[in-house]
């Protein structure tokens, strides 16, 4: 029996996927009724039917936003992980169109089980394929085309997945490569023709450095005229610690090189979260923003806000806003202060600031003086959550590596912010800042969400 194309595979799972997200929803609200019991009586199955109608549309999107068919090669866990964050993201959209369609009547728990049950089945179905796969069949015979250290690299790699179905029927030596004793020789890279024609070869792997990439155009060509797939390693174009992606420019093919985060539908979901958060925080904050104003004026002579421009995304300036918390003459006076300074590296900070007035000491303190700053993540200038935009002279006395933290949008709160504020040095603060840009996530920003209400509270690190 001939193994299902890759075309076939892809699409049953696909039918899967969305026949578990289906019966995710049934069994969910089973799960109600057996732990909540007849005293909570949930919505008839019917009313939830707007919801997973959005839920499949939206899984459909976050599935093409985080690659969730993109290959049947890839480790379970990164298959696994790819599917659960489609999953959240699908979930979280649909949650909220829900919520503002105002489809009422609806059991929370219920729609939490729907997530963990979904989550249950669409991991389960990748497992058993995954099974299914390791049971006996016809192989897929591959040709690997190079030699060397990379090449044995890639051998060993499909060897240790049996269950992707490929075996190593033979190398292709390029011009002047030496033979190794370890593989079958099917013949140079000049008469890939006729070993194509001669063999039974599925798929041919090209596992040749960059300065040779040129002399194999030839080659690939003859396999696209033969109908032969090819599978060109991109380890040549491997730098540093960047993650590449492919892609296309138009009609032209591209290979992305990005240390940042690049899942458009997590970011989209970022700046929803930003818009409506601060949008929310500025209207149900209204009295404590009055108040605070009408102190700093009764307080000290000025303006109630303070503009300064700060560095953002990619090193554009803007100006951000903040109540004053100092007297007007302030950065007049820092640099007499100087000898002071408690931090380490460009950034200025002192416990006992005389520059501070009554009112602004207890501003900072409590974060209140930051408030304002979600007039910025409205206009789209900073996010809720991420690194706290530099001042330009700070910027100017940067490492390259501390650059790297321009790379995203700044941020009200951070993990600096969290962890102990003007506590932590500044070349910790910097690391700290590159930490969460190498693992940024949408449960991550959440998590900090959460851990700033109980910092701001306890004041902890604040000056």
């Amino acid at each position: 029996m001939l193994a299902p194309t890759g075309h076939a595979r892809d699409a049953g799972i696909r039918i899967v996927d969305l026949a578990a997200l289906t019966l995710a929803l049934p069994l969910a609200h089973e799960l109600h009724a057996l732990l909540i019991g007849p005293g909570r009586p949930d919505a008839p199955l019917d009313a939830y039917g707007v919801p997973l109608a959005l839920m499949l549309l939206a899984w459909i999107g976050s599935a093409w936003a985080y690659r969730v068919y993109e290959s049947t090669t890839r480790p379970l866990i990164r298959e696994v992980t790819q599917v659960l964050r489609a999953l959240g993201a699908a979930a979280l959209f649909a949650g909220v169109v829900t919520f503002f369609v105002k489809v009422g009547g609806l059991s929370r728990f219920t729609a939490g089980g729907y997530v963990l049950v979904a989550a249950a089945l669409l991991v389960g179905a990748r497992v058993a394929v995954r099974a299914l796969r390791l049971a006996p069949r016809q192989s897929r015979y591959y040709a690997l085309v190079g030699s060397g250290e990379h090449a044995d690299e890639i051998v060993g790699e499909i060897e240790a997945h049996p269950e992707w179905g490929l075996s190593l029927a033979g190398c292709v030596l390029e011009e002047g490569a030496c033979a190794d004793p370890d593989y079958v020789i099917l013949g140079r890279l000049p008469e890939l023709g006729r070993i194509l024609e001669e063999h039974v070869l599925d798929e041919v792997v090209f596992a040749v450095p960059r300065e040779r990439l040129q002399t194999i155009e030839q080659a690939i060509l003859t396999c696209e005229e033969l109908g032969v797939e090819v599978r060109l390693s991109l380890d040549a174009f491997r730098f540093g610690q960047a993650r590449m992606s492919v892609a296309t420019l138009g009609d032209l093919p591209m290979l992305t090189f990005t240390r940042t985060p690049a899942d458009r539908v997590a970011l989209a979901l970022k700046r929803g979260f930003d818009v409506l958060a601060s949008a929310c925080a500025l209207v149900a904050l209204s009295p404590l923003l009055a108040a605070a104003a009408v102190a700093i004026k009764l307080d000290s002579p000025g303006p109630v806000f303070f503009r300064q421009r700060r560095v953002g995304l990619h090193g554009r300036l803007f100006s951000i806003l903040k109540f004053r918390s100092m007297y007007r003459d302030a950065e007049a006076r820092q640099e007499a202060l100087r000898a002071q300074n408690e931090m380490s590296g460009p950034v200025f900070k002192m416990t006992n600031d005389p520059r501070i007035t009554r009112v602004g000491r207890f501003l900072r303190r409590t974060s209140i003086d930051e408030l304002p700053q979600f007039w910025n993540v409205l206009v789209g200038e900073m996010s809720v959550v991420g690194p706290r935009p530099p001042i330009p002279s700070e910027v100017a006395q940067y490492k390259r590596w501390h650059r790297r933290r321009l790379s995203v949008r700044p941020g009200i709160t951070c993990i600096w912010q969290i962890s102990g504020r003007n506590q932590i040095d500044f070349e910790r603060w910097m690391e700290l800042d590159l930490e969460y840009i190498d693992h940024w996530s949408l449960w991550g920003d959440l998590q900090i969400v959460a851990k700033t209400i109980p910092a701001v509270i306890s004041t902890r690190g604040a000056h």
